[in-house]
């Protein structure tokens, strides 16, 4: 998907008083999904996801902006919220994140621990083991939040 593409999604869906927090376009099995996550303050119910599904729907035939045949999926982030942009991790800090890099560092790819801070393009996590790591945010192939649902 170009820029272009997102900026007009992101757009539609503030319009419609929701903030777009990011999409991700998957394959299962032979079926390929285009997820789009959607939020807003007081929470996102189905019959939102419903109306931006429609509107997004209707734009998608218009732009026509994926080869091929995939399914359309509206979702709110969710406990363990994905993350897809820097500023996003920065209302995070403090919180327990999983970040999947597309290389390794040092060998490994997957890290998980509390984000410290987010500066200079790079995200700090202290990790259980108890050492800091500073992961490249260009180099971030995935990553979200790891909700605390201990009540």
């Amino acid at each position: 998907m170009n820029a272009t593409i997102e900026e007009k999604l992101s757009a539609l869906i503030h319009t419609m008083g929701y903030e777009f927090v990011g999409y991700e376009f998957a394959q299962q099995n032979r079926r390929s999904i285009f997820r789009i996550y959607i939020d807003r303050s007081n929470g996102v119910s189905h019959r939102d996801c419903s109306e931006v599904s429609y509107q997004v729907s209707a734009m998608f035939d218009v732009e026509d902006p994926i080869q091929g045949q995939y399914t359309l999926e509206v979702s709110s982030p969710g406990l363990n919220r994905p993350l897809f942009q820097l500023a996003q991790y920065e209302r995070q800090v403090g919180q327990r994140v999983k970040v999947r890099l597309f290389a390794p560092i040092a060998g490994q790819k997957n890290f998980v621990g509390v984000l410290k801070r987010v500066e200079d393009e790079n995200i700090y996590l202290k990790l259980d083991a108890g050492n800091e790591v500073i992961l490249p945010f260009s180099e971030v192939e995935k990553g979200n939040v790891i909700a605390d649902v201990s009540f």
